[in-house]
């Protein structure tokens, strides 16, 4: 008499079933975090304001690790050619790989970096994405708060920004509150948009930032099928 059989003989006799348990519904998987190292030129004003940022979005499936070395464009992307080679075999990194790596670079004015092309050249050889602002990275914090376009020297971004009495910024100590600046980030990336309106890359034109492009692909980390 096959299984199906006996199991209808004795439920007909009356004798109880035991009966296996329902199988459990399976529950969400989490995302797998997508990982991105990011060094910056600037040692203070970038570093506050991605910190802030990796603290904000510690609820994402994202890891950002903000490196340690600073400097001048070609030396910055030496920096994460190095760390990328390393990963794999350093204790104190928590991933053998990563997903995206970025350098954050300023242009400079009036005078850019004398070694910006050779910069961009070595980070698309390497596979990094560069962000660029052009004075500064100042620029993309004043955009959370108010407009900005006529050419600016990388001083007067940072004058005008120091000016403005917020986010605890002052010119001389680069101190940066990120609580007080994430709150405008929507008109900030609008403004950057407008800003990179006229088809001219950040090389050239001033004021030029594309800081929004890695915001924003940070905060979309996680939220899309990988």
């Amino acid at each position: 008499m096959s299984c199906c059989g006996i199991s209808s003989w004795r439920s007909g006799l009356g004798v109880a079933v035991k009966r296996g348990r329902p199988l459990k519904r399976p529950k969400g998987v989490r995302p797998e975090q997508r990982r991105y190292l990011i060094y910056c030129e600037g040692e203070c004003t970038e570093v506050q304001y991605f910190r802030g940022l990796k603290a904000e979005l510690r609820t994402l499936p994202v890891s950002i690790c903000v490196g340690s070395e600073h400097g001048e464009p070609k030396s910055l992307v030496r920096a994460a050619v190095q760390h990328m080679g390393r990963a794999s075999r350093s204790p104190q990194d928590r991933w053998t790989e990563y997903d995206e790596v970025w350098c954050v670079i300023d242009v400079e004015a009036p005078v850019p970096h004398p070694g910006l092309d050779e910069a961009l050249l070595l980070a698309r050889r390497h596979g990094i994405e560069v962000v660029l602002t052009n004075p500064c990275f100042e620029l993309w914090i004043l955009l959370h708060f108010q407009d900005v376009l006529g050419y600016h020297t990388s001083e007067e971004a940072q004058r005008a920004l120091e000016k403005l009495g917020v986010a605890g910024y002052s010119a001389s100590r680069k101190h940066l509150n990120f609580g007080d600046v994430t709150v405008g980030h929507t008109d900030a990336a609008g403004r950057a948009r407008s800003l990179r309106s006229s088809g001219v890359d950040g090389l050239r034109a001033n004021p030029w930032t594309d800081v929004d492009r890695l915001v924003a692909r940070l905060k979309a980390a996680g939220q899309a099928p990988r």
